[in-house]
Protein backbone atom coordinates (compact mmCIF):
# COMPACT_ATOMS: atom_id res chain seq x y z
CA UNK A 1 0.00 0.00 0.00
CA UNK A 2 2.89 2.45 0.74
CA UNK A 3 4.38 1.42 -2.70
CA UNK A 4 1.10 2.58 -4.21
CA UNK A 5 0.71 5.71 -2.19
CA UNK A 6 4.10 6.63 -2.68
CA UNK A 7 4.25 5.94 -6.45
CA UNK A 8 0.85 8.43 -6.78
CA UNK A 9 2.50 11.22 -5.09
CA UNK A 10 5.71 10.74 -7.09
CA UNK A 11 3.15 11.00 -10.54
CA UNK A 12 1.27 13.79 -9.14
CA UNK A 13 4.53 15.73 -8.07
CA UNK A 14 5.66 15.30 -11.81
CA UNK A 15 2.56 16.25 -13.71
CA UNK A 16 2.68 19.12 -11.79
CA UNK A 17 5.70 20.48 -11.67
CA UNK A 18 5.18 20.86 -15.95
CA UNK A 19 4.57 24.03 -17.30
CA UNK A 20 1.80 24.85 -19.73
CA UNK A 21 3.68 25.78 -22.88
CA UNK A 22 4.56 29.13 -23.60
CA UNK A 23 3.22 31.07 -26.43
CA UNK A 24 3.55 34.38 -27.41
CA UNK A 25 0.09 36.20 -27.42
CA UNK A 26 1.64 39.57 -26.73
CA UNK A 27 2.35 41.22 -30.38
CA UNK A 28 5.82 41.92 -29.82
CA UNK A 29 6.89 43.15 -33.43
CA UNK A 30 9.40 45.08 -33.63
CA UNK A 31 7.48 48.28 -35.79
CA UNK A 32 7.84 49.76 -39.44
CA UNK A 33 7.89 53.16 -40.55
CA UNK A 34 4.20 53.84 -41.30
CA UNK A 35 4.49 56.54 -44.40
CA UNK A 36 1.51 58.28 -45.96
CA UNK A 37 1.64 60.14 -49.45
CA UNK A 38 -0.73 63.14 -49.26
CA UNK A 39 -1.22 65.68 -52.20
CA UNK A 40 0.81 68.31 -52.42
CA UNK A 41 -2.01 71.04 -53.55
CA UNK A 42 -4.20 69.59 -51.24
CA UNK A 43 -2.72 68.64 -48.02
CA UNK A 44 -5.95 67.20 -46.25
CA UNK A 45 -6.29 64.67 -49.19
CA UNK A 46 -4.43 61.46 -49.32
CA UNK A 47 -2.90 61.05 -52.87
CA UNK A 48 -1.55 57.44 -54.62
CA UNK A 49 1.53 57.15 -55.97
CA UNK A 50 1.49 54.93 -59.05
CA UNK A 51 4.25 52.35 -60.37
CA UNK A 52 6.42 52.88 -57.75
CA UNK A 53 9.40 50.79 -56.46
CA UNK A 54 10.96 50.68 -53.23
CA UNK A 55 14.62 49.35 -52.56
CA UNK A 56 17.20 50.29 -49.26
CA UNK A 57 20.45 51.26 -49.91
CA UNK A 58 21.93 49.28 -47.60
CA UNK A 59 20.21 45.58 -48.78
CA UNK A 60 22.66 43.20 -49.13
CA UNK A 61 21.15 41.40 -51.91
CA UNK A 62 19.88 45.03 -53.72
CA UNK A 63 16.28 43.52 -53.90
CA UNK A 64 13.81 45.78 -54.38
CA UNK A 65 11.27 46.02 -51.22
CA UNK A 66 8.25 46.69 -53.25
CA UNK A 67 8.27 46.78 -57.25
CA UNK A 68 5.38 48.87 -59.27
CA UNK A 69 3.22 49.35 -56.57
CA UNK A 70 0.32 51.87 -56.68
CA UNK A 71 -0.98 52.66 -53.31
CA UNK A 72 -1.40 55.77 -50.63
CA UNK A 73 0.56 54.21 -47.64
CA UNK A 74 3.61 52.34 -47.41
CA UNK A 75 5.11 49.95 -44.33
CA UNK A 76 8.81 49.73 -44.41
CA UNK A 77 11.31 48.26 -42.10
CA UNK A 78 14.41 50.04 -40.50
CA UNK A 79 17.74 48.09 -39.98
CA UNK A 80 17.53 47.55 -36.69
CA UNK A 81 21.50 46.73 -36.85
CA UNK A 82 21.85 50.22 -37.94
CA UNK A 83 21.27 53.31 -36.57
CA UNK A 84 20.60 54.74 -40.49
CA UNK A 85 17.97 53.19 -43.23
CA UNK A 86 18.30 54.93 -46.38
CA UNK A 87 15.36 54.40 -48.91
CA UNK A 88 15.45 55.14 -52.70
CA UNK A 89 11.39 55.39 -54.34
CA UNK A 90 11.48 55.67 -57.45
CA UNK A 91 8.46 56.89 -59.42
CA UNK A 92 8.29 57.51 -63.53
CA UNK A 93 11.99 57.05 -63.45
CA UNK A 94 12.78 59.80 -60.95
CA UNK A 95 14.26 58.46 -57.58
CA UNK A 96 13.87 60.19 -54.07
CA UNK A 97 15.96 59.42 -51.48
CA UNK A 98 14.76 59.39 -48.10
CA UNK A 99 16.74 58.93 -45.03
CA UNK A 100 16.07 57.89 -41.60
CA UNK A 101 18.40 58.14 -38.75
CA UNK A 102 17.97 57.22 -34.94
CA UNK A 103 18.79 55.07 -31.99
CA UNK A 104 17.53 52.04 -30.78
CA UNK A 105 16.71 49.93 -27.81
CA UNK A 106 15.92 46.22 -27.23
CA UNK A 107 12.55 45.96 -25.15
CA UNK A 108 12.23 42.73 -23.38
CA UNK A 109 8.11 41.30 -23.54
CA UNK A 110 9.00 38.25 -22.51
CA UNK A 111 10.16 34.48 -22.08
CA UNK A 112 7.82 33.38 -25.18
CA UNK A 113 8.08 36.78 -26.91
CA UNK A 114 11.61 37.43 -26.64
CA UNK A 115 12.95 40.90 -27.19
CA UNK A 116 11.41 44.17 -29.65
CA UNK A 117 13.40 46.95 -30.69
CA UNK A 118 11.92 50.65 -30.90
CA UNK A 119 13.31 53.46 -32.49
CA UNK A 120 14.28 56.94 -30.24
CA UNK A 121 15.32 60.24 -31.71
CA UNK A 122 14.02 59.28 -35.06
CA UNK A 123 14.63 62.36 -37.72
CA UNK A 124 14.20 62.18 -41.35
CA UNK A 125 15.95 63.91 -44.22
CA UNK A 126 14.55 63.59 -48.29
CA UNK A 127 16.65 64.90 -51.40
CA UNK A 128 12.89 66.24 -52.59
CA UNK A 129 12.99 65.44 -56.18
CA UNK A 130 9.45 64.24 -56.82
CA UNK A 131 8.49 64.52 -52.80
CA UNK A 132 8.28 67.98 -52.21
CA UNK A 133 7.84 68.05 -48.12
CA UNK A 134 7.43 65.67 -45.83
CA UNK A 135 6.49 66.13 -41.74
CA UNK A 136 7.56 65.52 -39.50
CA UNK A 137 11.27 66.47 -39.83
CA UNK A 138 12.11 64.59 -35.93
CA UNK A 139 10.27 61.71 -33.90
CA UNK A 140 10.31 60.76 -30.32
CA UNK A 141 9.78 57.31 -31.00
CA UNK A 142 8.67 54.75 -32.69
CA UNK A 143 7.21 51.89 -30.43
CA UNK A 144 4.34 50.92 -32.78
CA UNK A 145 2.84 50.73 -36.27
CA UNK A 146 -0.95 51.00 -35.74
CA UNK A 147 -0.20 54.96 -36.74
CA UNK A 148 1.33 56.93 -39.64
CA UNK A 149 4.75 58.51 -38.52
CA UNK A 150 5.33 60.59 -41.35
CA UNK A 151 2.68 62.23 -44.12
CA UNK A 152 4.68 62.75 -47.50
CA UNK A 153 3.71 65.22 -50.33
CA UNK A 154 4.24 64.88 -53.36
Amino acid sequence: MKKIVVLIFLSISIFSSCEKDDFCTQNPVTPNLVLEFYDANNRESLKNFSSMTVWSESAENNDNLFEDITNNKLEIPLNQFATETVYNFSQNGIVNQFTIKYSTEEVYVSRSCGFRVIFNDVSFESDNTWITSFTPQTLTTIDNQNETHVQIFH
